[in-house]
């Protein structure tokens, strides 16, 4: 019986040593380490929450550590932010311009197509936070700037097209933000709806880019009674 009681306390005292043994063993983060955990979690919230929803709290408690943590990494909810948008601008711009390598215009349009709609599928949360209108003064930027950097890289195709086809090349920029635009555009409504299926969404979009394009006139006019 007393040896019964023993081995109970033994056991009582090992649990009680055990939760210190346990932050024993406890391995500590890298800076570098806690930096990108702060960060995925950071991406989360903006995209569930927005920037006004999520507090500099819960992302601390999302990650296990004080309030002072965030703030020696970021400076606050402001620069947590702001790295989020800036590395997501790079992500989808880096896919939609790495995805241009095809030498005919159609094909070009689909790749540019596809490039947006891989990244709504891939890094959603990313494009989610990327389709709100920036709060942050200081940010890097809003998805207006970077569609607009998107359609840069598309001018210069256009361009090239354009005075193949005896098209005033200065009209490219113009193009180009209307296509992209419409892209994009498309690509806030199904990062929702996620049907009909990518591909049949891309096909959809270049039908009606290509054979708006192919029918080009070199000098459109309007129909109605409104002339300027």
């Amino acid at each position: 019986m007393m040896d019964d009681v023993a081995t109970d306390s033994s056991a009582g005292s090992e649990n009680t040593r055990a939760p210190s043994s346990r932050r024993a063993r406890r391995v500590r983060m890298t800076g570098k380490e806690r930096r990108e955990q702060l960060l995925d979690i950071g991406r989360t919230l903006f995209a569930d929450k927005g920037f006004e929803g999520t507090s500099v709290e819960e992302i601390a408690a999302r990650a296990g550590v004080s309030k002072p943590v965030v703030y020696e990494h970021f400076g606050g909810k402001e620069g947590l932010y702001a790295v989020v948008v800036d590395r997501e601008m790079r992500q989808l711009l880096d896919m939609v311009t790495g995805a241009l390598t095809a030498g005919h215009p159609r094909e070009l349009l689909e790749q540019a197509a596809f490039a947006l709609l891989d990244y709504i599928e891939t890094y959603t949360d990313g494009f989610r936070i990327l389709v709100r209108d920036s709060p942050v003064a200081q940010s890097t930027g809003t998805f207006a700037s970077l569609i607009s950097d998107i359609a840069t890289q598309v001018e210069d195709i256009l361009g090239l097209e354009f005075k193949a086809r005896g098209f005033d090349p200065k009209l490219a920029p113009l193009y180009a933000q209307a296509l992209v635009g419409m892209v994009a555009l498309t690509g806030q409504w199904w990062v929702n709806a996620r049907k009909p299926k990518k591909a049949e969404v891309a096909a959809h979009l270049v039908n009606l880019a290509w054979h708006g394009l192919e029918n080009l006139e070199s000098k459109p006019r309007l129909i109605g009674h409104r002339k300027s």
